[in-house]
């Protein structure tokens, strides 16, 4: 496994160029359906992030980028997080996902970019953050390399992703929920039920925390640790370039 695999998707090409048109489709409805499906637990997952990564924001001159930003959730989260600096800059290479962001946070620090090809010069951030967008990447370790590249030495790296519950009985409850209920409800609020039932098909396929831990020490980062979240639904992960 190099990354994420749609269905009917067999090159890394074909799998960014599926997941680029799918969110592209759901943009308009995006955050509504992940509120809504998340019992609003979302925003406290990305508010916590922020908060892990508190000493970073803290610094005036530090530089930071959300990547795979989306609508702009969790941009937001670490501009409120912090009390001076430059702003939080979001890219994402899909176009209506950035149009729905600068609706919440502005357009000046918004760029459209893939991830695994970012054009920014080595060693030019001090924190990169990346939430529930790590694992649509059409290869992880180059992800994980990019990411790498573009912090400075001493930089953190923080993704949030969704996981596998450790609990069996918890496990088994959340994996019918989110292969029976979530693309029903995902489907009809989105008008796209394929973006729903890829959506729990590539968080069975993911790492598991230990498995993306692991990644990132081979990657190049270090002090790599990880905290689990609501019973392991999601999971942050920390590092250092």
């Amino acid at each position: 496994m190099t990354g994420t695999t749609p269905e009917g998707a067999h090159t890394e090409q074909e799998a960014a160029a599926w997941v680029r048109s799918m969110f592209g489709r759901v943009a308009h409805r995006y955050d509504l359906a992940n509120h809504l499906l998340s019992f609003n637990i979302d925003r406290y997952w990305r508010a916590h992030t922020a908060a892990r990564v508190r000493d970073v924001l803290a610094r005036p001159d530090a530089r930071v980028l959300d990547i795979c930003c989306g609508t702009g959730d969790l941009v937001r989260a670490l501009q409120r997080a912090r009390s001076d600096g430059p702003p939080v800059m979001g890219s994402d290479f899909c176009h209506p996902m950035l149009v729905a962001a600068r609706a919440k946070v502005g357009a000046g620090n918004l760029f459209e970019s893939d991830a695994l090809r970012l054009p920014l010069a080595d060693g030019s951030l001090d924190l990169l953050t990346v939430a529930f967008g790590f694992r649509n990447l059409a290869n992880y370790d180059a992800g994980l390399r990019e990411m790498r590249r573009v912090l400075r030495s001493g930089g953190t790296a923080a993704i949030l992703e969704f996981s596998q519950p450790p609990n069996a009985l918890f496990g088994a409850l959340y994996n019918f929920y989110s292969r029976r209920v979530l693309p029903a409800i995902g489907g009809a609020l989105s008008g796209s039920r394929d973006a729903y039932t890829y959506l729990p098909e590539s968080v069975r396929r993911f790492p598991s925390p230990d498995e993306l831990a692991a990644m990132m020490r081979a990657a190049g980062f270090t002090r790599v640790e990880f905290e689990r979240l609501t019973g392991g639904i999601v999971a942050v992960h920390l590092g250092r370039a």
